[in-house]
């Protein structure tokens, strides 16, 4: 990737890459909003989905064609999409190289993934409930990053943590293990892939209203920010959109909260 030191903006940054963006199988979620701001850039966009995890959940599955053809409406280059389960040891591998063969190449990924909904307190926690959160939000991610090293090319590789380094996450303790891993390993990465050219950053979201709430906790976290409301998708969307293209060519083994300013206390 180059960049240039005059100013001024393309209004197309990511004219001519390929990105991948885990986890985007609801039109609610942060990865369907980031795969629209990265479209909308002009980037080449694979679209990953694995709706069994949201029929399991209270908020149900999205159509998927429908999140595809939302994609596709503010796109200038092609969109692919495909299911792959990453809970699997060979799904990251897998995923990649789907990607690689429908849009003939990759520059950046974005592991959005993640298993929520079905955690609990430290006293119902089993080794399968840890296995299966780690699994998901922290091992996918890592063996994502090795199989996008592993094409030899440089790019942008963004992983989403959550707010457990910040304060406690009540009724979270496999999911805030499982998303601390990645917010830890971070600097790690950077530093090994930087001589690759790739920049690795994690960003927290923060609360962001993706449907999962109930009413009552609506207005309680609400209540906690500023403006008095809960971050939309597009707006940890937006910071990891910008976290690829060369205007953040120089930021790499971060960990970015974009939090509105939620009070914890």
């Amino acid at each position: 990737m180059t960049r240039s030191s005059e100013p001024g903006r393309d209004p197309y940054p990511l004219r001519g890459r390929v990105a991948l963006v885990t986890g985007a199988s609801r039109r609610a979620g942060i990865g369907y909003a980031t795969c629209r701001r990265l479209a909308a850039y002009g980037a080449s966009v694979f679209v990953h989905h694995f709706s069994p995890h949201d029929s399991a959940q209270p908020w149900g599955a999205d159509d998927v064609a429908e999140v595809v053809d939302g994609v596709r409406a503010v796109a200038s280059a092609p969109v692919a999409h495909g299911s792959v389960d990453l809970s699997t040891p060979e799904g990251p591998a897998t995923l990649v190289d789907t990607a690689v063969t429908a849009l003939g190449g990759l520059d950046i990924v974005v592991c959005n993934q993640a298993l929520s909904g079905s955690d609990g307190p430290l006293v119902t926690q089993t080794a399968a409930t840890l296995d299966v959160h780690w699994a998901v939000n922290a091992r996918a991610s890592i063996l994502l990053a090795r199989s996008f090293a592993a094409l030899g090319r440089p790019g942008r590789l963004v992983f989403l943590t959550s707010g457990q380094n910040e304060g406690p996450m009540p009724g979270e303790v496999a999911y805030a293990a499982s998303k601390g891993a990645l917010w830890s390993i971070t600097a790690t990465l950077a530093d090994e892939l930087a001589d690759q050219g790739i920049t690795v950053n994690t960003v927290n979201p923060g609360p962001v209203d993706t449907g999962y709430a109930d009413g009552e906790t609506r207005a309680a976290v609400a209540a906690r920010f500023p403006g008095g409301r809960w971050g939309e998708p597009d707006d940890p969307a937006r910071l990891i959109a910008w976290l690829t293209t060369d205007e953040a060519a120089w930021i790499t083994g971060q960990v970015l909260n974009t939090e509105g300013g939620f009070r914890r206390r």
